[in-house]
C-alpha cells in the first residue's frame, strides 16, 4: 500500500507538552504512505514534546505557525495528544480556527489521547460519535457529542483515538480516511 498518500500535505498541529509517540508514530505512517506533513504550532522554533505527560523526551522543529497556517494548504489534519498539548492549543484562537476550518472544509481531522479537546473548543464534537482518553469523555459529552469505548472511530469525517495503546489501529485508520477523501 505504499504511496497511496503521494501528493498529499498532512499539518500536524501541535504545541509544547506533545506526546511524543502520539507525533512520530503517527507522523511517519503518513510519511511512509507517501504523504508530507508539516508540523504546525503556536509559535517558531521548537516544541518540546513529553513520554508520559511527565518526562521530557525529544524537541521538534515547527514548520508554521498556526497564525500563518491556511486550511487551504492541507488535504488533512492530526491533533495527537498529551495532556498539556492540547491544552495549550485549545486557549489559542488561531489553532481553534484552523481546526473548525478542516472540519467546515470537510477534511479529514484525526485526533488521539487528549487530541479531541480541541474538537471540544472548536464545537465540532456535536452530533459526532468519538472516543478519547476516558478523563475527556465528559467533556465530548458535554460538548454535544456521543462517547464510545473503541480503539478508533470516525464519524463524518473525524477520527479519534483513545490512547498511545491504539497507535496501529490509529494510524492505519488515518491513511485509509486521507487515502479516500
Amino acid at each position: 500500500m505504499a504511496g497511496t498518500l503521494t501528493g498529499r500535505r498532512v499539518a500536524i498541529l501541535a504545541a509544547d507538552g506533545v506526546e511524543q509517540v502520539e507525533l512520530v508514530e503517527p507522523r511517519k505512517a503518513l510519511e511512509d504512505e507517501g504523504a508530507q506533513t508539516e508540523l504546525v504550532s503556536l509559535k517558531e522554533g521548537s516544541i518540546q514534546a513529553m513520554n508520559g505527560d511527565i518526562a521530557p523526551a525529544d524537541r521538534f522543529t515547527v514548520d508554521r505557525r498556526v497564525l500563518d497556517a491556511q486550511v487551504g494548504d492541507y488535504d488533512a489534519l492530526m491533533v495527537p495528544g498529551g495532556t498539556v498539548n492540547p491544552d495549550n492549543l485549545r486557549k489559542n484562537s488561531d489553532a481553534v480556527r484552523f481546526v473548525r476550518g478542516f472540519v467546515e472544509e470537510g477534511k479529514p481531522v484525526a485526533a488521539i489521547c487528549h487530541g479531541p479537546w480541541v474538537l471540544v473548543e472548536a464545537d465540532v464534537a456535536r452530533g459526532r460519535t468519538l472516543t478519547s482518553y476516558p478523563s475527556l469523555r465528559t467533556d465530548l459529552r458535554n460538548a454535544g457529542g456521543e462517547v464510545v469505548d473503541e480503539e478508533v472511530v470516525t464519524d463524518q469525517g473525524v477520527t479519534t483515538s483513545r490512547s498511545p495503546d491504539d497507535l496501529p489501529a490509529f494510524c492505519e485508520r488515518i491513511v485509509s480516511e486521507i487515502a479516500k477523501s
